[in-house]
């Protein structure tokens, strides 16, 4: 994940090269390039540093005599988070790349281009979004509920 989160920054950066410095105004070349570059920020901290303290998590509690999370707990990681956090960079790097291509193609109305994402309507999306967000955040509660199950004092 650490090496995909930082090709994401480079394609940000390639990317953003395109889109040349002299022809737009410097706002809408900063609304053009802004959502591929939180893509990689975003990959940081959901792909990198989440998991890390996941496993930190986990760490700790061995070695305050926790007994041993059910195979469930860890399989939500897994099958639950990782999927959800899949999907939420594609949506991410497809919402981006749609936004810098239409601005580079001539279309500097970003109501329009944002209309435009995706081919569907806004309640779509954002049920989209809801979806992926909500999964990803239920699936990290479930594992800190298993988590805190598994400190509680031996029998």
């Amino acid at each position: 994940m650490t090496v995909i989160a930082l090709l994401t920054g480079v394609a940000y950066q390639e990317s953003a090269k395109k889109l040349a410095l002299g022809s737009l105004d410097p706002g809408l070349r900063i609304e053009a390039t802004l959502r591929l570059a939180l893509v990689h920020g975003h990959m940081m901290v959901t792909g990198v540093l989440i998991p890390i303290a996941m496993l930190g998590a986990l760490f700790m509690a061995r070695t305050v005599n926790g007994r041993n999370v059910k195979p469930i707990t860890t399989k939500l990681l897994s099958r639950g988070y990782l999927p959800f956090v899949t999907g939420t960079i594609i949506l991410m790097l497809l919402k981006g790349y749609h936004f810098l291509l239409a601005v580079r193609g001539g279309e500097h109305d970003l109501a329009i281009v944002d209309a435009g994402f995706l081919g569907v309507s806004p309640m779509v999306r954002h049920a989209l979004y809801g979806f992926v967000h909500t999964g990803m955040a239920a699936t990290l509660c479930l594992f800190l509920f298993g988590l805190w199950r598994a400190l509680r004092p031996k029998a």
